[in-house]
């Protein structure tokens, strides 16, 4: 669910004048602080994003890591079950199954 950033235009507002609040993106936008009931203005900011930070991360998001072992020979550390673990530039075969990770 985002979470969107909003400024309230009263001063003495206990928020300190901005906070976050979790809304679906079909929810209207909030037009008073829930902390004061001043007029409150929805701020731009600047998007998250999370990047993986493991093998079974990137593999759970549908990416193959490739890593160099020999020339022409790559290791894949994100592999499938069925997959090959080793993919030869040579032998197309070896080569992960992109279609098995795409998805609609």
């Amino acid at each position: 669910m985002p979470t969107y950033m909003y400024e309230c235009e009263n001063e003495k507002c206990p928020s300190g004048g901005t906070f976050s609040v979790e809304q679906s993106i079909r929810d209207e936008k909030l037009e008073n602080c829930p902390h004061c009931g001043g007029a409150v203005e929805r701020l731009i900011t600047g998007g998250y994003i999370r990047t993986p930070t493991s093998d079974s991360d990137l593999r759970d998001k549908g990416f193959a890591k490739l890593v160099r072992r020999d020339k022409g020979v790559y290791e894949n550390v994100t592999a499938l079950d069925g997959e090959s673990k080793f993919w030869d530039a040579n032998k197309p075969d070896s080569m992960p199954d992109i279609k098995r990770r795409i998805s609609d």
